[in-house]
């Protein structure tokens, strides 16, 4: 299975959205400081995900997530 997810930062409250095989495995990753653009707002945690059968659906919700339309649907979430 596929991931999209969102995270976001018990730090400063920032998102951050990726996709991925393995969500716990993910979410250690950016954790531990390996992932240069979220190193700074360590901690996170998962808020939001979906689950999808191939790579290429993950990915395109992701690029839905940045757009403007995306953003607006996850302040919909409240998250």
């Amino acid at each position: 299975m596929f991931y999209t997810y969102i995270l976001k930062s018990e730090k400063n409250g920032a998102l951050y959205k990726g996709h991925t095989e393995n969500l716990q495995t993910r979410l250690n990753y950016h954790n531990s400081g390996k992932v240069k653009s979220t190193k700074a707002h360590i901690p996170w945690q998962i808020v939001y995900f979906e689950e999808f059968d191939i790579r290429e659906g993950a990915i395109a919700r992701e690029k839905y997530f940045k757009t403007a339309a995306g953003r607006r649907f996850i302040d919909k979430l409240s998250i």
